[in-house]
């Protein structure tokens, strides 16, 4: 039996169509300042979100600008759980001012590969998480250490696949560092969420079939032809995805 999927986007990020976007989908990961975005931008993100009823998360990452937050930093975990904490802060501070809340936190970038790997600093930043924001869930990958380290210190979590990401047999996502980590057929990108939701399973980039529990999928903004990806997968999901 199919499973209802969220769709969810990395929004306020200064590329990509935000409005579009979040016309197809029911979840928005919105860029707190560290990688990416501003209170502008956040803002506008949090209307946006709030004027087509989409449910609002937190979207830190490694305070690296000028790599988009995807270079992998030697920093220490505390200070990576400030960073984390002190972004997600700053989203939900406007988040009040604007009358919605922040539901959940995802990680962004290299610091969210990082913490799918280590559960060690998964559990440093979560815990810090949950300190500040006891209600606040965590959309993680599935089955990665990301999603145990959030669970064992009380978080919800909502695991996630990619649509457009291929993977490794283990479930992780193959480097984008190397040819084909991002997928770029509409029809192979579709393929793959359908499989997801119609039958929990994930084909891994060489043939190895794993099962997933995912029940949330991440619709990049920010590649090519990505509105047309997006609109493709949540035609075919259909009533699959919450309204």
């Amino acid at each position: 039996m199919a499973a209802m999927m969220d769709l969810n986007a990395d929004l306020g990020e200064g590329i990509g169509d935000d409005i579009a976007m979040l016309q197809i989908v029911s979840s928005a990961s919105i860029a707190c300042g560290g990688h990416a975005g501003d209170d502008q931008t956040m803002r506008k993100a949090i209307r946006g979100a709030l004027a087509n009823a989409v449910r609002i998360g937190a979207h830190p990452g490694f305070e690296d600008r000028d790599h988009f937050g995807r270079r992998r930093l030697d920093l220490s975990s505390e200070t990576i759980r400030s960073q984390v904490v002190s972004q997600t802060a700053r989203l939900v501070a406007i988040a009040t001012q604007e009358g919605a809340s922040v539901s959940y936190l995802k990680l962004h970038g290299a610091l969210a590969n990082m913490t799918a790997e280590d559960k060690t600093l998964s559990h440093a930043i979560f815990l810090g998480v949950a300190e500040t924001f006891p209600g606040m869930a965590i959309l993680a990958l599935a089955a990665s250490a990301q999603e145990a380290a959030a669970r064992s210190v009380g978080l919800t979590v909502i695991t996630e696949a990619y649509a457009d990401r291929a993977y490794n047999p283990d479930g992780l996502l193959v480097p984008r560092s190397q040819p084909g980590a991002v997928l770029e057929d509409t029809a192979a990108i579709v393929a793959q969420c359908v499989r997801l939701a119609e039958e929990g399973e994930i084909v891994a980039f060489d043939g190895t079939v794993f099962r997933s529990a995912a029940s949330s999928i991440c619709l990049h903004g920010d590649t090519t032809g990505a509105l047309e990806h997006a609109r493709a997968v949540r035609a075919a999901l259909g009533s699959r995805v919450p309204t």
